[in-house]
């Protein structure tokens, strides 16, 4: 797009830029791909390692997933039998079948907990590491980890967005907050519980195509006639805004014309065998996270359903959980098995967990003082069981997790410290998290 004092302008033959070049991510909120990719190229971290967060909103129920009482009385226990996995000692879900043959793989967290029982509040702690948005105030106030880490690592190649965002399911704060719409998520996929992230870019893959007949010599012809237009500009310009926009612009092609984002997008490419494994609906979309991946993007979110069974959670999870299971368990043998596992941080959570007891609607109802998180890949130690709760699965009785940990976990996976800043609104540095520490068992 031609921008000159923020002034969209046409080009030569009346055709406005958009027509031929779809960025729809970008362009409805007047942000230049090159401005996107300029803030990129200024970041000093490096780090190899991506992430796939599949976020469980609403709060899914650490006693019918992975922290099972099955000697307790049915109330507490649940609706559901446990079986045994590959890992010995640890019994999970019976309708979990595809995470008991790769829980060797995986770290579970039992003893994750806080105090917040509000969706909005506990997903914004969880989701940017600080208390801010609630249940009557959803707005967000800090950016969440995928903008951080497109802030301060941009994708791991060029060619693709930083951060994708699949299904914002509703209670979950995905987007940049004030780093700026340059760093919130292309989102695609199923919006139908809303959108309490804010108001995120949209696209898919036909936002990287050139459409109306434009080839990629008369789009290369264009983008030549918008360098005169900036050279010209950058005659005049005492501030430096166009210092080094040729390279930016050479960037901004290669996302359009390397084919690299739209490709990812190509589930023909993909064995049909596999694709039947990992299934329809979420099994499909966990497919393209990991393509998303293999292409460069640095961080993934993708929402498995709405978590939140105040009433007949056995009917929920009957349906639910049993997609997710598939969806999940799949991505990350299929990981494994392409030696991208240790480089990927695949992560499982919600922004709380369930009541210990049935309710009188036959569900459960929020519970922030425990909850089970998995985590698989990124450089950890894992085949492991870390803290524990006590006999109804209420509250930890070993090893604590804070969301601060929580947040620390996944910047150490991604190179970053909680130290590392990042400007506030003010312009005053900001730690990514206060006081998050990484469990020794992973490390």
């Amino acid at each position: 797009m031609l921008t000159i004092h923020g002034q969209r302008t046409k080009f030569c033959d009346r055709i406005p830029r958009r027509q031929f070049i779809q960025l729809g991510a970008l362009g409805a909120f007047g942000l230049t791909l090159p401005d996107l990719l300029r803030a990129e190229a200024t970041n000093p971290h490096k780090s190899k390692r991506s992430v796939i967060l599949i976020w469980q909103h609403g709060g899914p129920s650490q006693l019918d997933t992975f922290d099972m009482k099955p000697n307790q009385v049915e109330e507490v226990r649940g609706p559901y039998q446990s079986i045994g996995t590959n890992l010995p000692g640890l019994q999970i879900c019976e309708l979990m079948p595809y995470h008991a043959k790769i829980m060797d793989k995986c770290s579970i967290i039992r003893s994750f907990t806080h105090g917040n029982g509000d969706h909005w509040a506990a997903a914004h702690w969880m989701l940017t590491g600080y208390l801010g948005a609630n249940g009557s105030d959803r707005a967000a106030r800090d950016p969440s980890m995928g903008a951080v880490a497109s802030y301060l690592l941009g994708p791991r190649k060029t060619g693709v967005p930083s951060t994708i965002n699949i299904n914002d399911g509703g209670f979950g704060f995905h987007g940049a907050a004030y780093l700026g719409v340059a760093h919130n998520p292309f989102r695609i996929g199923d919006f139908s519980y809303g959108n309490e992230a804010g108001f995120l870019p949209t696209g898919s893959d036909k936002s990287f195509k050139l459409v109306d007949g434009m080839s990629q010599d008369r789009l290369m012809n264009r983008l030549s006639l918008l360098q005169q237009f900036d050279r010209l500009r950058r005659d005049v310009d005492a501030t430096g805004t166009f210092q080094n926009m040729d390279e930016m612009n050479l960037q901004a092609q290669d996302m359009l014309l390397s084919g690299k984002a739209r490709a990812a997008f190509n589930l023909d490419e993909e064995d049909p065998k596999l694709r039947e494994e990992y299934g329809p609906g979420w099994g499909e979309q966990a497919l393209l996270a990991r393509r998303f991946i293999e292409a460069g993007v640095r961080y993934v979110s993708l929402n498995t359903g709405y978590w939140d069974d105040h009433g007949n959670i056995k009917r929920a999870l009957d349906d639910k959980l049993v997609r997710h299971d598939r969806a999940v368990g799949v991505l990350i043998r299929d990981l494994a098995d392409r030696g991208l596992l240790d480089d990927t941080l695949v992560i499982t959570a919600g922004e709380f967990g369930r009541t210990p007891r049935i309710n009188k609607d036959a569900g459960r109802d929020h519970w922030p003082q425990a909850q089970s998180i998995l985590f698989a890949g990124g450089g950890y130690r894992h085949g492991q069981v870390i803290g524990s709760t006590n006999s109804k699965a209420e509250y930890p009785t070993s090893r604590p997790i804070s969301p601060a940990d929580f947040n620390a976990i996944v910047y150490h996976a991604l190179g970053l410290k909680p130290e590392d800043t990042i400007r506030d609104p003010l312009g005053r540095p900001r730690q990514l998290i206060s006081g998050g520490k990484v469990p020794f068992e992973l490390i």
